[in-house]
């Protein structure tokens, strides 16, 4: 497995994301160890979880919970977040007070297991509380040792330089929204790469479900699938691979099957005339 940097620390370019494990129709529980431990055995060391991904209050933590069972003995970066909240009909709600981040951090170190979380993120700004009080928070849970790196989720450009000011230079980290068919997050792209951060792509395969006909600007990926004998989703990520290497696409998955064919894009490297076909 290739490997890429985030905040010093070196992981497989291609993560797992942990949230089909938890939320909306997912597997049973063997199953879903069986997919982290399958992520395992193709040598990705990177695993994305979130305290939220859950089907509601009521089993909130469930994701975090089922990755710490599955990874326990294994050296990986663990990367989770707070500041989502779930409802008790399975909605999503903000709570981006210092305070509660702070309470949110000391839940996950308990389900996590661990004295220190390796990368946590302010999972997305809360409109009703300033930016740079949310992210204070981070800077203190970083300064008291609590966690080891700090990043943000769904952030813009200009919360992206703020945080960062925030933190003293100590941002690690951004994971936004980002796919062939998700391309708005671009901008956010281009200034962690300049700035040495790591971009993280959440939902990197939205819109490419199994292997079949993917029209509009799907196409080119599936023309170059098709060519190269490989899934359009090993195209799709070795596409974002490619845009720098500060990226590190989090594919979701609820089989291993999946999560492991995700894994082999590391190895695929496209042209450029490819690249270009791919846009």
């Amino acid at each position: 497995m290739h490997t890429r940097n985030i905040g010093g620390i070196e992981v497989s370019a291609i993560g797992l994301g942990g949230m089909p494990l938890s939320v909306g129709g997912r597997p049973d529980r063997e199953r879903g160890l069986a997919t982290v431990r399958a992520a395992l055995d193709a040598g990705i060391t990177f695993i994305d979880t979130a305290d939220a991904y859950s089907q509601g209050a009521e089993d909130f933590g469930h994701n975090e919970e089922l990755i710490a069972e599955a990874v326990r003995g294994h050296d990986v970066l663990i990367s989770t977040k707070g500041g989502h909240t779930r409802t008790a009909d399975g909605g999503w709600a903000l709570d981006g007070r210092p305070e509660y981040l702070k309470a949110a951090c000391e839940a996950s170190l308990r389900r996590l297991g661990v004295e220190a979380i390796g990368l946590y993120h302010f999972h997305r700004p809360d409109p009703a509380v300033p930016t740079a009080e949310s992210v204070g928070a981070l800077r203190e849970l970083l300064d008291e040792g609590k966690i080891r790196l700090a990043a943000v989720s769904n952030f813009d450009p200009g919360q992206i330089r703020e945080a960062n000011e925030v933190l003293g230079g100590r941002l690690a980290a951004v994971q936004n929204q980002f796919s062939p068919v998700f391309r708005s997050s671009e901008p956010e792209l281009e200034l962690c790469a300049a700035e040495g951060i790591a971009f993280l792509p959440w939902s990197p395969l939205g819109g490419i479900g199994k292997a079949g006909d993917l029209g509009g600007g799907l196409a080119p990926f599936k023309a170059v699938a098709d060519d190269r004998g490989v899934s359009p989703q090993q195209v799709a990520l070795a596409w974002m691979l490619a845009k720098s290497d500060r990226v590190v696409p989090i594919p979701g998955s609820s089989r291993p099957e999946s999560i492991q064919d995700s894994a082999r894009a590391a190895d695929l490297v496209l042209t450029a005339d490819e690249l270009d076909a791919l846009g």
